[in-house]
């Protein structure tokens, strides 16, 4: 392509250049000045002159979590067909239109049965409905916690250093948009009433969302995405419910997060160390406590101990905040024995003929995908 060159006058754009260079450098020493004495300053961590964010390119974290969160990016048009989700390119759908025209009659129905009025079918058969209010009331958790990750999410993209970590945090900030979105469909697919947060879920959602700079990735990435991880590990072999094995990997992508950006920009000694940050650390994790008492009837209701769900996720999130550096109040195994203690101590005094339980060394996600994702993100074998 040809273009026609346009005359300038040289004089007015020197002119500029230079009225543009003093008013720049003004306008960033003053910035600079109002950050230095916190008065304000610039507020984005962006390095424009090195076309990057503050913190370098870090492609490394890019590539695992940007890219390969494009590469997994599944469609909900696709796997929750009942929703009102549409998220298919015209390629893709004819792709699915193709695979359909080639499965058996036996594949034809399972594809079928996640339309909403037959899904709806589905559910009725396959539940009672203490059990629809059961699984409504354990999956609202995660359904509030969503909102909240959404939130979560958003801020710490502010708060994390280079381009590939705010890649990775702009992926899960799509994700939590469409977690809550989609899981609020199928919540809503069960008709049954939806529970209000519980004030111990509450306490510890509005901790995390108060808590300053990376704390967050302990509130958010380590707890409450390992509970959701946990919960969408338990509950993914169930009838009508297979979508939850999709919301299980990017879980895990969530709560590798932390591992991978603080391999490159670990704590340092102080901050994992803080008495202070040590103590409001452990004050968000203890309301799961009573809350896993709350729960006790729903899990229950479908045949799970919730102290043996309870017990394999706290030894999860316990072995994962130690490894990044999120340090409590107590040694690990320290740790992980007084929280068996009082799962022990509230058994004793509601089961008749309780016995000592390592409700910690229990395993409550099914499913061999979901078992060898869980092992890459926590290195259980290692604990």
């Amino acid at each position: 392509m040809e273009f026609r060159k346009l005359k300038v006058n040289d004089n007015a754009q020197q002119t500029n250049a230079a009225v543009e260079n003093t008013l720049n450098f003004a306008v960033r020493a003053f910035d600079k000045f109002l950050g230095a004495t916190g008065l304000g300053g610039r507020k984005a961590d962006y390095d424009d002159e090195h076309y990057e964010f503050v913190g370098g390119a870090n492609d490394e974290l890019r590539k695992k979590h940007y890219d390969k969160s494009l590469r997994l990016l599944w469609k909900a048009g696709r796997h929750a067909e009942w929703s009102s989700f549409n998220d298919c390119s015209k390629e893709e759908e004819m792709l699915v239109k193709l695979a359909d025209e080639n499965l058996s009659e036996t594949e034809k129905k399972q594809v079928s049965r996640m339309q909403s009025a037959e899904f709806r079918e589905l559910l009725n058969r396959e539940y009672t409905p203490a059990q629809k209010q059961a699984i409504v009331n354990i999956l609202s958790l995660i359904g509030h916690g969503e909102a909240y990750a959404w939130l979560v999410s958003n801020e710490v993209l502010r708060d994390v250093k280079s381009t590939g970590a705010k890649a990775a945090l702009t992926m899960q900030v799509l994700e939590e948009a469409k977690h809550f979105v989609v899981l609020r469909e199928l919540i809503h697919a069960f008709e049954m009433p939806i529970p209000r947060l519980p004030v111990y879920e509450y306490m510890m959602l509005e901790g995390t969302l108060k808590s300053k700079g990376l704390e967050k990735f302990f509130g958010m990435n380590v707890l409450v995405e390992g509970i959701a991880l946990s919960i969408f590990g338990a509950l993914s072999k169930f009838p009508g419910l297979e979508v939850l094995e999709m919301f299980h990997l990017d879980e895990s992508r969530h709560c590798a997060l932390p591992t991978n950006y603080l391999k490159t920009t670990p704590l340092t000694w102080w901050e994992k160390n803080n008495p202070a940050a040590m103590v409001k650390r452990f004050a968000l994790v203890l309301p799961a406590i009573p809350l896993a008492f709350k729960m006790e009837p729903d899990f229950a209701e479908l045949g799970i101990d919730v102290f043996d769900f309870g017990g394999s996720l706290v030894r999860k999130v316990i072995n994962l905040a130690y490894r990044v550096g999120f340090h409590l109040p107590l040694p690990q195994e320290n740790m992980k024995d007084f929280i068996n203690y009082l799962f022990n101590a509230y058994c004793q005094a509601t089961r008749d003929g309780h016995t000592y339980q390592r409700f910690l060394d229990r395993e409550a996600t099914t499913g061999e995908k979901e078992l060898a994702v869980e092992r890459e993100v926590f290195l259980m074998a290692s604990a």
